[in-house]
């Protein structure tokens, strides 16, 4: 669930998707220290939430 990846609820706003995954981004960079593999699942997240037709898809279908 790509709501779960970023810790935001399904009715969650642009801003506080985008707020979310700025906050994990910084958290889980790989040149922070974090992790490859989830700072790229958190960007596929990101990527499909925050683009509005993406979104609506991914609701319909999960």
């Amino acid at each position: 669930d790509l709501y779960a990846v970023l810790g935001v609820d399904e009715s969650a706003t642009d801003s506080e998707i985008k707020k979310a995954y700025r906050r994990l981004s910084v958290k889980h960079h790989p040149d922070k220290g974090g992790d490859a593999a989830t700072f790229k699942e958190l960007t596929s997240a990101y990527e499909v939430l925050s683009d509005g037709e993406r979104r609506a898809l991914y609701d319909v279908g999960g």
